[in-house]
């Protein structure tokens, strides 16, 4: 949904989805409201925007690519082995020394589970590229 700033005056933007379609018995009723804030600096007075999209605006048109899916199982496989790595008490040292060891060098990740990704996405690459 929006998120709305409120200041002395009333509201000062809106940002978000205000209004979304209703899904009832198969098939939608309304469109889509959106409300975008632009934040970057400019000169224009006009930083307030409304679009008004169809019901059906965001239905997929094409099946997925084969990268798609690769992708997607990708990111399944190595979201839940990092959930499971961040959990086991038999690697947590290891993994927080080697994290702090390489934290601060060129290109370092700066959280833990950056670091994690960082490693379980390249074991798991290595995996299915050969």
């Amino acid at each position: 949904m929006a998120k709305a700033t409120v200041g002395a005056a009333g509201i000062e933007y809106i940002q978000g989805a205000m209004l979304k379609p209703k899904k009832a018995n198969g098939h939608k009723h309304g469109n889509y409201l959106i409300m975008t804030h632009r934040t970057a600096p400019t000169t224009n007075p006009n930083c307030q925007r409304i679009y008004s999209k169809p019901a059906d605006a965001y239905t997929r048109s094409t099946d997925p690519t084969a990268d798609e899916l690769a992708a997607r199982t990708r990111f399944s496989v190595v979201s839940a082995q990092v959930a499971q790595r961040k959990k086991n008490l038999a690697t947590m040292n290891q993994d927080r020394e080697a994290f702090e060891a390489q934290k601060n060098t060129p290109g370092g990740k700066k959280t833990l589970v950056s670091y994690l990704w960082m490693v379980v996405g390249a074991a798991y690459d290595a995996e299915h590229q050969g």
